[in-house]
């Protein structure tokens, strides 16, 4: 008798933008998931340490992440519905922890750890969301997503698996928005002009959704489109990849 192999276990990396401004993408994560045929976990976890990373603060750095290796040990795959995080995992933790104790965990988490549709493509191999949404969408790619995470073509290819679908690509789809975690804090002028290019590019498309796999992006994005009355919506793409189209669009609603 053939025994049924196991299914994969994936831990979902929730991230903290999606915990505390838009719960509905980690359930999304986790139907996509699902759906692609793991058993999912959703570990007791913290921020991946990020902020302070880009802040300098190497130390408290390192105390935050520690507490991510003991929380994603184990784990057969950490899924995260981001690049900036995935991207911290992936690229900077090895560094972060490099000679120390925890140098062999950083390294290990790292070499698990992956972007949502990243992951989906190219692990769990989906050929068949069954996803419709009747619009056109344009995307808009992260920095962090496009030179720590690996991804670009991955969102296309399974935007192309939803049903009514049509991708609309802006002039400038690989150029930062100007949220850049902390640099929109430190930099509040400079990051405001170039979320207003960002979103220029963005209507220009004709398109009546911008999507991203960043929280931070879309947040940035959001915000400006609905400061100059926009009615372009913006959604994480994880959203429209489960086939959530009733979850109100970032911003909507809200002063």
């Amino acid at each position: 008798m053939t025994e049924t192999p196991a299914k994969p276990c994936a831990a979902l990396m929730v991230t903290c933008l999606v915990d505390l401004f838009r719960p509905s993408v980690g359930f999304a994560a986790v139907k996509l998931l699902e759906d692609a045929g793991c058993v999912v976990e959703v570990p007791l976890q913290s921020c991946c340490g990020q902020p302070a990373y880009n802040a300098g603060e190497r130390d408290k750095a390192r105390d935050v992440a520690r507490t991510m290796l003991d929380a994603l040990e184990g784990f057969e795959h950490v899924v995260a519905p981001s690049g900036s995080c995935a991207g911290m995992v992936v690229k900077h933790y090895p560094e972060l922890f490099e000679g120390t104790a925890d140098e062999v965990r950083a390294r290990d988490l790292a070499d698990r750890t992956w972007e949502l549709t990243r992951y989906l493509v190219e692990v769990a191999g989906v050929t068949d969301l069954g996803a419709k949404l009747d619009a056109t969408v344009t995307l808009h790619d992260s920095c962090s997503c496009l030179r720590e995470a690996g991804v670009r073509d991955q969102p296309r290819a399974l935007l192309d698996q939803v049903e009514g679908v049509a991708v609309t690509e802006a002039a400038d789809r690989e150029v930062c928005c100007g949220f850049g975690g902390t640099f929109a804090a430190k930099y509040p002028a400079i990051s405001s002009a170039m979320a207003r290019d960002k979103a220029d590019r963005l209507e220009e498309t004709g398109a009546a959704i911008a999507l991203a796999a960043d929280m931070g992006c879309l947040l940035n994005i959001a915000g400006t489109l609905k400061r100059r009355g926009s009615a372009m919506q913006v959604r994480h793409i994880a959203e429209v990849l489960a086939g959530d189209t009733t979850t109100p669009a970032i911003g909507e609603g809200e002063p």
